[in-house]
């Protein structure tokens, strides 16, 4: 068996709500490799969200540690931690936060430039046309549908090869066909990009594509099914 890419060992998330604590995520231990789909399916409120974000390193566990490639996310500095999430690091989100005064090939591109990579426009292109929205890399996002607009976010999650990609609630604002073509993909930066993917959803149509599935009740795991 490969070695995990992602892995959370005994981990809990503890907020302060009115000087109350309230623990989202209980004693949750879970391993994904390269190349994979795992989603996260339960009801809104079960903590799918505050897991995607340990695990892409936006937050950090109360107890018990959130690993990526065997290094624990809470021992990084900063700038460790800022190189992680701009190279290593993809997050695609429901409702696309794509830029609105910049143009699909500019969101794309922006990672890119944020991180110095070279060739940043070339690869950008790249990445649209991966998702098949060459033709709209001069649209602003108010110009593209939503199925657009979610494949544009898709492309700039992607466009530094990312080893873990984030997705919280993808097809959630989409209809039928554009979600499939989403989910597809998907599927797809699994097999194309190596890519270790996370992905939160009720949909049990995008639950179908992963190749182990998650199932959270309460913070708590309560099944883990794996194809």
């Amino acid at each position: 068996m490969p070695s995990p890419r992602l892995e959370l060992r005994e981990v809990s998330k503890v907020y302060r709500n009115g000087g109350q604590p309230v623990e989202v995520l209980h004693d949750i231990s879970l391993a994904a490799v390269a190349g994979t789909v795992t989603a996260l399916v339960g009801r809104s409120g079960c903590g799918k969200t505050t897991l995607l974000n340990l695990a892409g390193a936006m937050d950090f566990p109360t107890t018990g540690e959130v690993l990526i490639d065997g290094r624990a996310t809470a021992s990084l500095r900063e700038a460790e931690l800022t190189r992680l999430r701009r190279t290593r690091v993809g997050f695609v989100f429901q409702f696309f936060q794509l830029l609105p005064t910049l143009t699909a090939l500019e969101n794309v591109e922006l990672p890119l430039l944020l991180s110095r990579a070279p060739e940043a426009a070339r690869t950008a292109r790249d990445r649209l046309r991966w998702v098949d929205l060459e033709d709209k890399s001069a649209s602003l996002p108010y110009q593209l549908s939503g199925g657009q607009a979610q494949r544009v976010a898709l492309a700039r999650a992607l466009v530094h090869s990312p080893d873990i990609l984030i997705a919280d609630e993808p097809t959630g604002n989409l209809d039928t066909a554009s979600g499939d073509q989403v989910l597809a993909l998907l599927h797809q930066a699994a097999t194309d990009f190596g890519a270790t993917v996370l992905m939160a959803t009720h949909s049990a149509e995008a639950a179908a594509i992963a190749s182990v599935r998650v199932g959270l009740r309460d913070g708590r795991i309560q099944s883990i099914d794996r194809r």
